[in-house]
């Protein structure tokens, strides 16, 4: 199947109304799908905002026609009951005409830590995830759901406005990720192009194979400007926490955390990192690890929530034009 594109819905750096708009002006572009995070916090303070994703997804499905929307990617375990998360993702797949996909995944502290029931060690945070993914499979079979588990309860729920289907996938990043949520999703989410998560999604007892019955939903960030310095500092102000990798992010609990975290990180280090300036053909480079290690499906962070309009409306179809291009085997031109 052909490489989709995709744009990210950015809620730490975009307000709820702007957001709304960008996604408009993406599908306009002709961008495949949208993706939106979901938190309570920015991971720095530079970024501002965190609106609700899913009121914003709401009004997204109505903005839109026809992008393909997901979460990239929703906890179901500590701020949510998974209960609730099945419900509102039956819902807005009822609002977006089966265009939406239920990415989950383990979460993160700085977002979860917010409603006061602390931080599980990562064995429980895995655990926790799975249970809840059998809570959601199961409501959204429509039935009367009772449930007692290690970690959540749920007492005579349904889901009375329900669609036909809500594909899920989950957030993995190794061999044993796959192992324990591949048999329960039906796609594979992960930021990093490693060939060997699809080697091993596809060798597992899952829901299928890769470019068959599964996608794998990748995604990278950029930071597009005419200029090339001033991309390269706003990608250091406000995107620098993306060099901690995730065994840290995971972790830190505030902006004030992240902030330290990366004091010391140089604008010099986001730029060999993350593809900065007026150069589309650095961007196509960037992301070609993620086509060329099986990923179906990869959605561009557009670096920087003032950016947003300039990019949609300058440079995202040429980009969306070499980018096709070179993952057919034509080249980037």
């Amino acid at each position: 199947m052909p490489t989709r594109f995709g744009y990210t819905l950015m809620t730490e750096q975009a307000g709820p109304k702007e957001l709304v708009r960008y996604a408009v002006g993406a599908e306009e572009v002709g961008f495949d799908f949208e993706v939106s995070s979901d938190h309570y916090f920015p991971w720095l303070s530079a970024q501002g905002h965190a609106p609700y994703a899913w009121s914003v997804l709401g009004a997204v499905a109505h903005a839109t026609e026809r992008v393909d929307l997901m979460t990239y990617v929703t906890c179901p375990t500590i701020r949510y009951h998974p209960a609730v998360v099945a419900q509102k993702a039956a819902t807005l797949q009822l609002l977006a005409d089966g265009r939406f996909t239920l990415g989950l995944g383990a979460g993160e502290n700085l977002n979860e830590h917010v409603v006061g029931e602390g931080w599980p060690a990562v064995g429980d945070r895995q655990a926790m995830l799975a249970e809840a993914i059998e809570i959601i499979r199961a409501l959204h079979t429509g039935d009367l759901v009772d449930f007692r588990g290690d970690y959540f309860q749920v007492d005579a729920a349904r889901i009375w406005d329900l669609p036909e289907t809500v594909p899920l996938g989950v957030a993995v990043s190794g061999a044993q990720g796959i192992e324990e949520f591949g048999p329960l999703a039906d796609h594979l989410i992960a930021v990093e192009p490693n060939p060997g998560l699809v080697d091993t999604w596809n060798a597992t007892d899952g829901t299928g194979t890769i470019g068959i019955d599964s996608r794998a939903i990748g995604q990278i960030p950029m930071c597009w400007d005419r200029d090339r310095d001033a991309a390269v500092a706003r990608a250091h102000d406000q995107f620098r926490w993306f060099s901690g990798g995730w065994d840290v992010n995971a972790d830190l609990r505030t902006t004030a955390g992240f902030a330290a975290a990366t004091q010391y990180v140089r604008p010099a280090d986001v730029a060999e990192s993350i593809p900065c300036g007026p150069d589309l053909d650095a961007v196509v480079d960037a992301v070609r690890p993620f086509w060329e290690a099986g990923f179906t499906d990869i959605a561009l962070v557009q670096i920087g929530g003032e950016s947003q309009a300039e990019f949609l409306e300058t440079a995202a179809k040429p980009l969306l034009d070499k980018l096709r291009s070179a993952a057919s085997g034509g080249g980037a031109q």
